[in-house]
């Protein structure tokens, strides 16, 4: 554990994206404190530029910018990780038992998989959500149906891999019952990969809530930074305010998350570690 947050530290990019992340975390954490009023509630008069009473200006009813951007960034990250846990969940599922198990039950899971992976992922985000209605727990649903696939993808192939090893035959031939060797054995072999990829979906879900949110299609009732982003387009050219900030606030949080992404692949990869 020592050597490899030392190899993380010394990625001073991956360390830039975990600084940028420590403040969205804090950010989370203190925007019922910094701005104990509802975020939909109207403070001031549409329009106003940044500065004065409103650090970062108002929209086009009136609403405080600074802290639609502060509750925002709740509702992405609760999306973002909630829909990433679900989609490895899914993955590791789907995949250790058509790398275990192979065969038919292997053809069928991966057509399946493959089926997902030919239909665009927003696409289908989108058709989901409307489906199911415009929610919170409906966007977690849509965003791990589209993001589950790779993992599952990735968990086959190093069950595959591993199902040959010395270790593995040895546990079969002392009668190991398959879950044990899939959940002692097989498993904890493949988290590092996991733990990389699954990082780095994090971004990609919060780029899809925030597309779903711009269009209409997230909770009408719950603040988000793609909520800002589609009140604010109809007057980019009077208030760009409105739509720079929450778009400034993505790119850091995916700039973060993939750079945190980047630099735990480099530690827990053992051929990229004397990099």
């Amino acid at each position: 554990m020592r050597a490899g947050f030392a190899r993380f530290a010394r990625n001073r990019l991956a360390l830039f994206g975990a600084v940028v992340l420590l403040l969205v975390l804090v950010l989370v954490v203190s925007a019922p404190l910094a701005y104990p009023n509802n975020p939909f509630q109207l403070v001031g008069k549409p329009l106003q530029p940044p500065g004065g009473a409103f650090l970062l200006g108002t929209d086009t009813l009136g609403r405080d910018v600074a802290a639609g951007i502060a509750y925002g960034s709740r509702t992405s990250m609760l999306i973002g990780l909630s829909a990433t846990l679900a989609a490895i969940g899914i993955g590791i599922l789907v995949g250790g038992i058509a790398g275990y198990y192979r065969g038919r039950v292997e053809l069928v899971l991966m057509r399946v998989t493959e089926f997902f992976q030919t239909i665009p992922a927003f696409v289908l985000a989108i058709l989901i959500v409307a489906v199911l209605s415009p929610s919170v727990p409906s966007e977690i649903i849509a965003i791990a149906a589209v993001s589950w696939p790779g993992i599952a993808r990735l968990v086959r192939g190093e069950f595959v891999a591993l199902g040959g090893r010395e270790f593995v035959l040895a546990c079969a031939g002392l009668g190991a019952s398959d879950l044990r060797i899939i959940f002692r054995h097989l498993l904890p072999n493949c988290l590092p990969p996991i733990i990389a990829v699954g990082s780095l979906l994090i971004g990609t879900a919060i780029l899809i809530e925030a597309g779903l949110a711009f269009l209409g299609l997230g909770d009408p009732n719950v603040m988000s930074w793609g909520l800002i982003i589609s009140a604010g387009r109809a007057v980019l050219r009077q208030a760009w305010w409105i739509a720079t900030f929450p778009g400034i606030a993505i790119l850091l949080t995916v700039l973060g998350v993939n750079l945190v992404g980047d630099g735990l692949g480099e530690v827990l990869n053992p051929r990229l570690r004397n990099r």
